[in-house]
């Protein structure tokens, strides 16, 4: 699939000196390729000063444009063939702001942040609205790129703030009312047609939403721990999450204003929304009747098909909310990232020891707990985030400066970064653990076989591993682990742990009727032996020269729901017949990118 790409031209170069602050830097040869010699490698970027003192980074140079005042619109959407129920038409309410070298005639491209959370919230204490910069996430784009000759725009959904019609959580109406907004910020006469997409969690979900529309004004998107498909976000191999059962209509009492208003807020979706938690999780082997409304909520698979774009893809590894794997995950097989990457698709990572963040978000990095991101905190937070970023939108939407390097910046376990050309990286080799040499403890019952679930627990030892050198796991580890189920359900969850210290590497969970991997569920029968093909969530992790791995089984763990059928559903696991396999590589020292620190 070929890539619509950007060639820059000398003559280009030279204007983006004079007017958008850039220059040579110190140390260069004068003649080298101006392309070459643009900005600073990212291997020296440690060496400069940056701006740390904010809340969030700034790029090296500031530019030369000022903003104009807020400016508002309404786009009339035709939804009359969306919705079984509900307006024939509604309107997406947007917000922009315009730098003023746009007076003069000049056409900018466009950064937009597409949310709910305007105007979000219970009455009395909702968020700011559109006409408002929104803090964090509107703040860093305004202050970065707005003044290098950038539109800045906030434009809420459909149901929210002053846009009308129904709030279609993800669906396919809340699709069509994003595109609108898209082709109407790449045909306004100030526009010169490229549009970018920015934001965090569910302003990630809408920038693949508006991907999946496949308009050719969206040149690019940068989703941070963006939701790529509703089902695999709230079930990870059937396990459900606690907020799968109430996700869909949280969102909704949390848009309304509780008047006579809202009645056009309502559409069959959220009823549909209502009760696809909960036969997802009780039912199992009923999930094929809410298939239809998953499959409107999955959007990655749709922009694989639709869509011609780049992706700067940002990702915690320690996030919770939006796990990395709705990045490298995907059906049976498919890594997400990869397949964009191999169907010629421009795509660059950072990925960070961080949770729900910012790649620059300091206050929230310090929150991280152990095990969990704290100890990679002090080299965590990138104050070259906006430095990267407006290269990024430098190529992709002006048209000018160098073709980014198309790789992923990778941040190990304790903190250091290293750039691979891809993630999980290619070179990577299998280490094999066979259970049957690790050291059991728990509970067991008649045949000798150790049970989970009803508030038992099994953990298994494999401290013997003492490894001549450290293991680095890069990638996604996985365990076929032999089981016997009592029920027609049950559940295993895992944590692996360093044997040495107890510090957390990873986790894995799966239902049972999943045992197969992927979101088709079977029927189980009791008493005959399964094997589940547990796939582990993304880790880089360094296991230390002598250290082993400890794997703790339950029925839970985390935010996840313990298995519908409660204490009935125990599983026996056979650990003497399942295999840990863990995706390892060799890094030398040579490969660690020193990062700008505070």
């Amino acid at each position: 699939m070929a890539k619509r790409t950007f060639t820059g031209s000398v003559m280009v170069m030279l204007v983006v000196f004079s007017f958008s602050g850039c220059m040579f830097w110190e140390g260069t040869d004068p003649e080298e390729d101006v392309e070459d010699t643009l900005y600073p490698s990212i291997w020296e970027r440690h060496t400069l000063d940056w701006k740390t003192e904010g809340s969030y980074s700034m790029s090296l140079e500031v530019g030369p444009y000022s903003a104009m005042e807020v400016q508002e619109a309404r786009i009339t959407v035709d939804t009359s063939g969306v919705w079984e129920s509900g307006p024939e038409s509604s309107e997406v309410h947007l917000s922009y702001w315009l730098p003023n070298n746009t007076i003069e005639g000049d056409k900018v491209p466009v950064i937009a942040v597409i949310s709910p959370y305007f105007s979000y919230g219970p009455q009395g204490s909702e968020s700011t609205p559109t006409n408002v910069i929104g803090a964090a996430r509107g703040e860093f784009i305004f202050d970065n790129f707005l003044p290098h000759g950038y539109a800045f725009a906030q434009v809420a959904v459909f149901g929210t703030e002053e846009s009308s019609g129904c709030f279609d959580y993800r669906g396919a109406g809340e699709g069509l009312g994003i595109h609108a907004a898209v082709e109407w910020l790449g045909t306004q006469n100030w526009s010169n047609g490229n549009v970018g997409l920015y934001g965090k969690s569910y302003e990630g979900a809408t920038q693949w939403e508006a991907a999946a529309m496949g308009s050719d004004y969206l040149k690019t998107i940068v989703p941070m721990s963006g939701t790529t498909a509703l089902h695999p976000l709230l079930y990870k191999n059937g396990s459900a999450e606690a907020r799968s059962q109430i996700m869909h209509m949280n969102y909704f009492s949390s848009t309304v204003d509780y008047d006579q208003d809202d009645f056009d807020n309502i559409c069959p979706d959220i009823v549909e929304g209502l009760f696809a938690g909960p036969v997802t999780y009780i039912g199992g082997e009923m999930d094929p009747y809410m298939q239809n409304y998953y499959d409107e909520r999955s959007h990655i698979d749709k922009a694989f098909d639709n869509w011609n774009g780049s992706i700067y893809w940002v990702q915690g590894m320690q996030d919770w909310n939006v796990d990395p794997h709705q990045v490298f995950g995907g059906p049976p097989g498919t890594n997400w990232y990869q397949a964009y990457v191999d169907a010629g698709f421009d795509v660059r990572g950072i990925l960070g020891q961080w949770g729900h963040h910012y790649p620059d978000q300091v206050n929230s990095h310090q929150t991280v707990d152990p095990g969990y991101g704290f100890e990679a905190l002090e080299n965590m937070t990138r104050w070259d985030w906006g430095q990267d970023l407006f290269e990024w939108f430098e190529y992709y939407l002006q048209g000018r400066g160098p073709k980014p390097s198309l790789d992923a910046q990778i941040q190990r376990n304790d903190g250091q970064w290293r750039i691979e050309d891809t993630w999980p990286p290619k070179d990577r080799q299998p280490f094999t653990l066979n259970l049957d040499d690790c050291e059991n403890d728990g509970v067991f019952v008649g045949g000798g076989l150790p049970v989970v679930g009803g508030g038992q627990t099994v953990i298994v030892d494999c401290s013997h591993i003492n490894p001549e050198r450290s293991i680095h796991i890069s990638g996604l580890p996985t365990l076929h682990l032999s089981a016997v189920p009592t029920f027609d359900g049950g559940q295993v969850f895992i944590e692996m742990q360093d044997a040495e210290t107890g510090m957390r590497i990873g986790h894995a969970t799966m239902d049972v009727r999943y045992h197969a991997g992927g979101y088709d569920p079977q029927t189980v029968i009791p008493g005959q032996e399964i094997t589940m093909m547990m796939e582990f969530q993304a880790i880089d992790a360094i296991l230390p020269a002598g250290h082993g791995l400890r794997f703790i089984f339950s029925d839970q763990g985390e935010d996840y729901l313990a298995p519908a059928c409660g204490n009935a559903c125990t599983v026996h696991i056979l650990p003497s017949l399942s295999v840990f396999e863990a995706p390892i590589i060799e890094r030398g020292p040579d490969t660690i990118l020193t990062v700008p620190m505070a």
